[in-house]
């Protein structure tokens, strides 16, 4: 069983990399919005509802994983990544709209990310049918807590409809990097204009 929670927390079906880092906030995050992806590993198939925040630097700060695994394993996973370096109580909680929150244990942690998950039923699929904003929230080794906002819209159709084609998947990708390079541009062009200010600021006195 655990063989298949790697296999999803390690990004079966992601091309970005997943990387530990401190905390970040909301308004670093991108996505590529939510999908369905199917994957053939032997006599096993994965069906995995996918949203993944990634930072500007393709960090992966959040990543949500509805999993439906059928033929040689029959499991149904509701599995969340975020970054390691967390406390490992209290795991991650979780919060649709104004709904009470609902901690989830950590399952395993890698160098890389840790996994908190639980079985995935169909209350929790309609909670989330039904929601507008899922609410995530770790905390860091320093102790803070690192909530991130997943929306919610896009879920119902991803979860209800048919795969995403590789080429699509792709695509989205590559509209994903290229959104995440226009960030990294545009951080670094503000840094440049602070740095030069404070040099003309330090040449005036």
């Amino acid at each position: 069983m655990k063989h298949t929670s790697y296999l999803i927390a390690s990004g079966l079906f992601s091309g970005l990399m997943l990387t530990s880092g401190a905390a970040l906030s909301q308004e670093e995050a991108a996505s590529n919005g939510w999908y369905k992806a199917c994957n053939d590993q032997g006599e096993t198939k994965i069906c995995n509802v996918q949203y993944q925040a990634v930072a500007s630097t393709g960090q992966v700060i959040t990543s949500i994983n509805l999993a439906e695994i059928t033929g040689g394993v029959n499991r149904r996973v509701f599995q969340v990544t975020v970054p390691t370096d967390r406390r490992v109580p209290p795991g991650v909680q979780i919060k649709v709209d104004d709904k009470k929150p609902t901690p989830i244990p950590f399952s395993f942690c890698t160098p890389r990310i840790c996994a908190a998950e639980v079985t995935l039923d169909d209350k929790l699929v309609e909670v989330l049918k039904s929601g507008k904003t899922l609410e995530v929230t770790s905390t860091n080794f320093q102790g803070k807590a690192n909530p991130i906002s997943v929306t919610l819209e896009g879920f119902g159709a991803a979860y209800d409809g048919a795969p995403i084609k590789q080429e699509d998947l792709v695509a989205r990708q590559k509209n994903l990097q290229e959104e995440l390079q226009k960030k990294a541009e545009s951080a670094q062009s503000e840094l440049q204009k602070a740095l030069d200010a404070a040099k003309e600021q330090g040449a005036a006195q």
